[in-house]
Formats: C-alpha cells, sequence, structure tokens
C-alpha cells in the first residue's frame, strides 16, 4: 500500500467545496454577511468608494442572471441583458479544478498493487512473449505429446502420454491472456485428452493429479466454471468440458487408495481399467502421496462429490499419527504397513511438497483455527521449528543460509546438500506467515506471532541463498543440487565459473549436479516474497534469471531446453522442455512482474504444479 497522502479527509472536504459553482443570490447573502464584520470599512473615503463598488457590482449581477434568464436564445456562450447590451464570454466561469481525492477514494480508483512503472508492465510483456515462444515450438513440433525435444524437433511421452504440456500451459495462457492458445488448448482437450484418459495404460498419480487434474481444475475456474467467478477467456470449450474430464480422470485415479490396504496409496495406476498398483521396492514417496490434497478437495468442492476428498485427506490424517523427528518425516512410505520406510529427513526430492501442501491445504479450508483441519498448521509450525533446529545451517566464509538433509535420521551425519527443490520453502514460509496478506497489512492488524516474524526472516534469508545460486555460475542458472562449504565440508574446484561473486567460495557444485531443468521453484519464492514484502529486489532478481535463460535455453527453432552444464559458457544443450516451463516458470515470471490483483495470495493458493485454485468462502 502506497504511503499516506499529506493531507486529511477533512481537507479533501474543504477543497471539494472550493470549486463548487454559487449562484448569484449566494454570493449576494454572503457579501451582506461579510458586512456585519466589525471592522468600520465606512469611516474613510475610500472605504465609502469601496462599498458603492460593490454594491453596484451586485446589482449587476442581479440584472444580469435575470436578463439571461428571461432571453431568447443566442449563440453558444454569449449573454444579453439590460437593454441588448452583449458581453461575449467577458464573464466566465473560472475553471473547475477536479476535486482531489482522499487517499481510501485514490487505493479504490487504481493503485490496487497496479503495475503503473512501464519497465515492469514490458518486462512482463518479454515473459508473454517467451511463453508464445516456448509453444510455438511444442505446437509445431510436439503437439499432443506430453513434452517437447526442442534440438531434436519432436515431441515424447514421458508422463503416460496425456498431453501434459497442453493442460500444464492453458491456464498460464488463460492467465496472460493469449486466446489463440487457450482456444487451440482447449480444442485439444476437448477433442482428445477423455479418449487418451480411457485408453492409456500406466501413469503416477502425482505427477497426473498435479499437472493434468489440476490444471484442468484451473482451467475450469479461469473460464468462469465457477458461479460469481472472474471470466479471464471466452475462448475455447464451455467450462463444463474441463470438470468432466477432471472428474473421470479422479475416478481413475481413486483406484490408487482404494486399492491399498492402508489410507496410503499406492504410487502408480492403470488408466484404462482404474487398476493400481505400488512403485517397484514397494515403496511411495511421502511427498508425492501427501501431495494430492487440494486437487481431490477442490474436484468434491466443484463436484459435489465428497469421496475424493474423503480419500485424499485420509493419508495426511494417517501421517498425523506418525512418530515424527520434531515435525520432519522421512521421504519414503509403504503404503502396505502405513510406515515410514526410511530415516532419509530432506526438504528436497520425495519430501519438499508435504510440507508445502500442510499450510495450503489448511489455507485453501478457510484457514480456521477451530476447524476440523487445524491439525494441519500444528503440524506445519512444529516442522518448520524442526527446520530451523535441525536442518538450517551457515555457510563459510560469506555466511548463506542453508537447508541441509539428515541421510541417516537426526542421529546421523549433516549433509550440507540443498536441492534446488528447496527453493520452494521461501515462499512457503512467507505465506504460511501472513497468511497470503502483505507484510504491512499482517503487522498492522497485529496478526503476525513472533514464530511468523522468525519464519518470514528465514524466508528472506533462504530466498537471497536461493537467488546466489543463480549467479554463482557462469550462466546465471542454478544447478539441480549444491553443496555448501561449511567447517566439516569443503571441497576445491568446483565453483560455479562466476569468479566475480562474492558467494564463489560458499557454494559448491558437482560435476554430477550441474544440469538445469528450467525449474520454477525460485521464481515461485521471488513472486510470493515481492507480493508479501512489495521489496523490489526480487523483481530484479527474477528478471536477471529470465534473461539468463532467454540467452543460454532459447532454441533457434522453438521452444526453450534443459541444460547439462550451468558453469561453462556456452552450456552443452539436454534436449529436452519440461511442462513446468510453461505451468510454472513463466507463469510465476508473469505474475511477478504485474498486477498484484490478479490471482491474490488471499484468495487463491497455487498447487505444487503452480496451477491457482481458488480458496473457499472468497
Amino acid at each position: 500500500m502506497s504511503k499516506s497522502l499529506p493531507y486529511s479527509v477533512k481537507d479533501v472536504h474543504y477543497d471539494n467545496a472550493k470549486f463548487r459553482h454559487r449562484s448569484p443570490l449566494q454570493l449576494l447573502s454572503q457579501s451582506l454577511l461579510t458586512l456585519g464584520t466589525k471592522r468600520n470599512y465606512a469611516s474613510c473615503s475610500t472605504g465609502k468608494f469601496l462599498v458603492l463598488v460593490l454594491f453596484f457590482g451586485l446589482a449587476c449581477l442581479l440584472l444580469m442572471s435575470r436578463g439571461s434568464s428571461d432571453s431568447a436564445p443566442n449563440e453558444k456562450g454569449k449573454v444579453t441583458f439590460v437593454g441588448g447590451l452583449r458581453l461575449g464570454r467577458l464573464l466566465r466561469k473560472p475553471p473547475r479544478i477536479p476535486p482531489r481525492l482522499s487517499p481510501d477514494e485514490g487505493l479504490l480508483k487504481g493503485s490496487n498493487g497496479s503495475n503503473s512503472d512501464p519497465k515492469w508492465a514490458a518486462r512482463q510483456q518479454s515473459v508473454k512473449d517467451a511463453f508464445d515462444y516456448a509453444w510455438s515450438g511444442y505446437r509445431k513440433f510436439a503437439m499432443g505429446y506430453d513434452e517437447l525435444m526442442p534440438i531434436s524437433q519432436k515431441g515424447v511421452d514421458g508422463l503416460g502420454g496425456l498431453g501434459a504440456t497442453v493442460v500444464d500451459a492453458l491456464d498460464t495462457a488463460m492467465i496472460m491472456g493469449l486466446d489463440n492458445i487457450v482456444s487451440e488448448a482447449g480444442s485439444w482437450i476437448e477433442a482428445h485428452l477423455l479418449e487418451r484418459i480411457s485408453h492409456k495404460g500406466q501413469v503416477n498419480l502425482f505427477e497426473t493429479t498435479i499437472r493434468v487434474m489440476g490444471g484442468l481444475l484451473s482451467a475450469y475456474h479461469l473460464s468462469g466454471g465457477e458461479q460469481g467467478t472472474m471470466n479471464v477467456t471466452h475462448n475455447g470449450p464451455k467450462p463444463a468440458i474441463y470438470l468432466n474430464v477432471a472428474k473421470d480422470l479422479g475416478d481413475r485415479l481413486l483406484s490408487a487408495f482404494n486399492s491399498s490396504p492402508t489410507p496410503v496409496p499406492y504410487s502408480d495406476v492403470i488408466l484404462r481399467d482404474s487398476t493400481a498398483h505400488p512403485a517397484p521396492g514397494g515403496m511411495s514417496s511421502t511427498a508425492e502421496v501427501a501431495s494430492v490434497q487440494l486437487e481431490f478437495n477442490y474436484l468434491s468442492e466443484l463436484s459435489g462429490d465428497p469421496k475424493y476428498s474423503t480419500e485424499a485427506m485420509k493419508v495426511l490424517a494417517h501421517i498425523k499419527t506418525l512418530p515424527k523427528t520434531e515435525g520432519l518425516v522421512p521421504i519414503y512410505i509403504s503404503p502396505e504397513t502405513g510406515e515410514f520406510g526410511s530415516e532419509n529427513i530432506r526438504l528436497g526430492s520425495r519430501g519438499d511438497s508435504y510440507y508445502e501442501y500442510l499450510i495450503k491445504v489448511w489455507l485453501q479450508q478457510g484457514a480456521k483455527l477451530d476447524s476440523n483441519f487445524t491439525y494441519l498448521h500444528d503440524m506445519y509450525l512444529e516442522a518448520m521449528k524442526g527446520v530451523r533446529h535441525l536442518l538450517v545451517r551457515k555457510s563459510i566464509p560469506k555466511g548463506l543460509v542453508f537447508v541441509g538433509e539428515l541421510p541417516y535420521g537426526s542421529k546421523g551425519e549433516f549433509s550440507p546438500k540443498m536441492d534446488h527443490l528447496v527453493c520452494f520453502l521461501p515462499g512457503t514460509l512467507a505465506l504460511g506467515a501472513t497468511k497470503g496478506l502483505t507484510k504491512e497489512k499482517a503487522l498492522k492488524e497485529n496478526l503476525l506471532s513472533f514464530e511468523d516474524l522468525e519464519n518470514l526472516k528465514l524466508a528472506e534469508e533462504l530466498a537471497k541463498t536461493c537467488f546466489e545460486m543463480y549467479d554463482v555460475t557462469a550462466t546465471g542458472l542454478a544447478p539441480e543440487i549444491a553443496y555448501f562449504h561449511t567447517e566439516d565440508y569443503s571441497e576445491d574446484g568446483l565453483e560455479g565459473g562466476n569468479k566475480s561473486s562474492m558467494y564463489a567460495k560458499d557454494i559448491i557444485i558437482k560435476h554430477a549436479d550441474r544440469h538445469n531443468l528450467l525449474r520454477p521453484e525460485t521464481v515461485e519464492s521471488l513472486f510470493v516474497l515481492y507480493r508479501i514484502t512489495k521489496d523490489t529486489k526480487y523483481r530484479d532478481q527474477g528478471w536477471q534469471i529470465f534473461e539468463a535463460f532467454e540467452k543460454y535455453t532459447k532454441v533457434k527453432s522453438g521452444g526453450y531446453t534443459s541444460l547439462d552444464d550451468v558453469t561453462e559458457v556456452p552450456p552443452h544443450r539436454r534436449d529436452k522442455m519440461e511442462t513446468f516451463f510453461l505451468g510454472e516458470t513463466l507463469k510465476y515470471l508473469y505474475l511477478l512482474f504485474g498486477d498484484d490483483s490478479v490471482i491474490p495470495l488471499d484468495k487463491y493458493v497455487f498447487n505444487t504444479e503452480a496451477h491457482p485454485l481458488a480458496i473457499r468462502n472468497t
């Protein structure tokens, strides 16, 4: 919110009154009143003369008023009175200055988080152009496939063959107002997706839920499928198409829950016959089984059928009963026994979105402290205490704050390893602290506890580290995994390639971890932190990252590609454009540079694939 204007509402009313039109009668009344002052103006010859002039002027005004009302119409802007005397535009009304708006009225009329700075509007347009370019490559070489291989100029099905890029990118196109892409994607979904779902084989429960179901539900909402919601597009099929396909998919995915002997679902589903089985080795990922609840809850709300939410929420209720390490959980869980199947604790792969969904599912249900979902908020707070106590460390020599791992549990050695995936955490911490409100508003309304402030501080420190993981490399793009130099761990010769970085000695990048998959987690956190703190450094950092994507990952024939090594220039290219580059990375960058009123954080939660889902009772 902008600073208060240097005048009060009382001043505004006074200023507005000054420029109201007053009739000659009002002028005469005011003049007569002023004659009643205690000063004796008539005591001198000058005073007498001025009084005569005053009465003469008032008489003329009265005659002008009567003459103009009785006379026949004349030329526009001219007045005729006594004796036919014509005074053109000699006696014009003074110009009326527009009324000044009160501070509150000003906010309602236009500030409201609007993107008035042309610099950011231009940068947002650049992101929009990048999305259009990425889609053009996909449309040209891979339409209907899950993903584009932009260098080979062909498509590949790595996510079950459901056209994942089409569905993942759809709501981004809606938010950006790219109606031609909305029409193309929507028409493809209407013509092909239901048939594919009914004929395809094995898919992963988690990936299919967050990308395909999440994308369909968000598209349904944004296209006006819910009564009272905004319709951001008039292109593509009717909203009901998206919901009907999501219900069919949800019915088939439910077999992952119904086939398991415990509340923990199997990881793999055969869509065509609605059966499910465990992953090789028998274990499910903790993050995967605990990161489908937003989508299944929303499907129940939209369809009116509670079965989707009921099955999904059993998972979190079950995990609540299991033993934890200061709120932290291992990354594997068994569908057969319902118990955790390892000691490895981390917030990177297979652990990340479990913590994200604890707070987001609670927010989705209205964030009511007296609701049936309070336990999720309690679990989240306990887990964040555990993160601060067991996983947060500082690097040397410059003191970057990072989140490490406990590969062998709390009694084992600490590993200073941090996946890029962990960079979701700054945004989640900030969201959990303010519940989507700006920091300023939350402070003003006394909504932040000491623990909230601690989490918000950690969020800003970790966001800095996540950005430095980009800035420390030769390409300006982050590796998949980084290690941090500590008193107990160091390796020489594994810097990022940017020798001018002050953190070159703090961050260690091993050869096997130097790839970049166009991931969204850091820009996601920059977006959330900018919305909450209004600190423009997050926008600047996001723009720097976007420019690096443009410089090193853009493919001439269309699309963008992942990289093999971010520490070398020019980098070797991997030949794959992940669906989340369109579904998440570019969406978060676009929102980062845009208006706060678009998908406000106190009205929506983003699922872990960046699909916005409306919060209940909003």
